[in-house]
C-alpha cells in the first residue's frame, strides 16, 4: 500500500497554525493493511483521507495537553486493534498539543493517507502514555492551579475509539476534523487532585474551507472564562467555542443546515439566535465589530447540584447532566453541562434564573433586538445520563439553589 503526505493547502489565516508549521511540514502518513474487513479493497479505486484536530471549550482549565501518535481507520466498526485492514496517519514524532489552542475555527493538520475507496466506520485516535521520561505528555492546568498529569484510559494505547461513517470516494480527498471536546472529556476524582480523561470525540466532514463557518462578535466583557458560543440542532450542540480576547468567535467546521446560536456566560442571561443558516460555500456573519451579541446582566442565578449513583455506587459512574431551556414556541437549547466526579459522583451547574433573550437571524442586520422570553425564566429541564441506562429527566423552577440526585440501576 503506497503512502502519501501533503499539508492542507487550503487553510485560511483564521486557522492560525503558524505555531505548528514546523511539525506539520514533517508529517508522514502510513498505511497498515488493506481496506476491507479482511484486508481486501472496498469499492474499487483509491481515495485520500485527510485529517485535522480541533476542540471545543474546556471548563475550568487553562491548558489541556494530549500527545497524539497516530489516527487509525477501519471499514469494520467491530475491528480489534490487532486485526488486519487498518489504515493509519502516523506522525513522525508524537505531537504534544494544547487542545485549547484549537478553538475559534483553528485546525491542526494531522496528515493524510491514500486508501481504498470505501466507507469506513471506525476511527481510533492513538495517544502516547505518560512515562518517566515524559510524565506530562498528557496533562491539564486548572485555572489558578499547577499543571498535573492527565490520567488516560488504558485504551489510549490501542486508540480512543469513535464510531464514524466516512465516505472516501475514488480519486478524491475526504477532509475530516476530529473534534476533541475537552470540556466534556475531563473528569475530576474527588480530593485526589487527579483529572481523568474520558474522551468525548466526534468526526465532522469538511466540505469546503470557504463555507461551514459562522463568524460573529459578543460584547468584549464576555471574553472571559466560562463564556461559550455554540450552534445547536434540536438542543444538541454541534460546534462550540469560547470567544477570543476581542469578543470575536468562529465556529468551524459546521455541517450545512440551520441552527440555533446560543451564548451562555457567567452573570448574563442566556441568549438565543434562531434560524442561523450555514452553507458549504459561504461564511455566515452574525453582526460586526460594531454590532455584538450582548446578553443583559443578571443578579439572579441558581446552583443546581447533586450526586449520581450507579447501582448504589458513586465511583466511576460516567454520569453527566445537561440543562435544557425551552423557549416559548421553541426551540429548546442546551444551556449547561456537567460531568459527575469520578469518586463522589457529585455534579454542579450554575444557571441564570432570569428570562433568556432571543432574536431571529437576519443577514446584514443593523440591530439584534434581543427580546426577553418571560415565560421561560428560571425553567429548565435536567437530563441525567449514565452509560448503559436510559436518560432520566427532571423539570425545575429556579427560584433558588436546587439539589437533585439521580440513581441508575437497582
Amino acid at each position: 500500500m503506497t503512502t502519501n503526505l501533503r499539508i492542507l493547502s487550503r487553510l485560511t489565516p483564521l486557522q492560525r497554525l503558524a505555531a505548528w508549521s514546523l511539525a506539520a511540514a514533517a508529517l508522514v502518513s502510513a498505511c497498515g493493511g488493506g481496506g476491507g474487513d479482511d484486508g481486501t479493497a472496498g469499492t474499487g479505486g483509491v481515495g485520500t483521507l485527510s485529517l485535522a484536530l480541533t476542540d471545543a471549550p474546556a471548563c475550568g482549565y487553562r491548558e489541556v495537553f494530549v500527545t497524539v501518535e497516530r489516527v487509525r481507520v477501519h471499514r469494520s466498526g467491530s475491528a480489534e486493534p490487532d486485526d488486519a485492514g487498518w489504515h493509519e496517519v502516523v506522525l513522525p514524532a508524537p505531537q504534544r498539543v494544547d487542545l485549547l489552542t484549537l478553538t475559534n475555527g483553528t485546525l491542526l493538520p494531522l496528515g493524510q493517507v491514500e486508501l481504498p475507496a470505501a466507507t469506513y466506520t471506525q476511527m481510533r485516535l492513538v495517544l502516547s502514555p505518560n512515562t518517566a521520561a515524559a510524565p506530562l505528555a498528557n496533562a491539564v492546568t486548572p485555572i489558578g492551579g499547577a499543571t498535573v498529569a492527565l490520567t488516560t484510559p488504558s485504551a489510549a494505547r490501542s486508540g480512543l475509539k469513535m464510531n464514524v461513517r466516512l465516505e472516501v470516494p475514488a480519486g478524491k480527498v475526504a477532509d475530516v476534523a476530529v473534534d476533541f471536546d475537552a470540556c466534556k472529556s475531563l473528569v475530576r476524582a474527588g480530593n485526589s487532585g487527579k483529572v481523568l480523561l474520558k474522551p468525548v470525540l466526534r468526526v465532522i466532514p469538511i466540505v469546503s474551507p470557504a463555507g461551514q463557518r459562522v463568524v460573529g462578535y459578543v460584547d468584549p466583557q464576555l471574553a472571559t472564562a466560562g463564556t461559550t458560543v455554540s450552534v445547536q440542532s434540536a438542543g444538541v450542540p454541534v460546534r462550540a467555542t469560547p470567544p477570543d480576547a476581542t469578543g470575536r468567535f468562529v465556529l468551524y467546521p459546521v455541517p450545512a443546515g440551520r441552527y440555533d446560536l446560543v451564548v451562555t456566560a457567567p452573570g448574563r442571561v442566556n441568549a438565543v439566535m434562531t434560524d442561523v443558516p450555514v452553507t458549504d460555500t459561504t461564511t455566515t456573519v452574525v453582526g460586526s465589530i460594531n454590532l455584538r451579541i450582548d446578553p443583559p446582566p443578571t443578579a439572579r442565578s441558581a446552583e443546581v447540584s447533586g450526586v449520581i449513583t450507579v447501582r448504589g455506587s458513586t465511583a466511576d459512574t460516567g454520569g453527566t447532566v445537561r440543562a435544557l431551556q425551552a423557549l416559548s414556541g421553541g426551540p429548546t437549547v442546551e444551556v449547561g453541562h456537567a460531568t459527575a466526579d469520578d469518586v463522589t459522583g457529585a455534579y454542579a451547574l450554575t444557571l441564570p434564573a432570569a428570562a433568556p433573550v432571543r432574536t431571529v437571524y437576519a443577514a446584514g442586520a443593523t440591530s439584534f433586538g434581543l427580546a426577553a422570553d418571560a415565560p421561560a425564566a428560571g425553567r429548565v429541564r435536567l437530563e441525567a445520563m449514565a452509560p448503559g441506562f436510559s436518560v432520566q429527566r427532571d423539570d425545575l423552577e429556579l427560584s433558588g439553589d436546587v439539589s437533585r440526585n439521580f440513581s441508575f440501576g437497582p
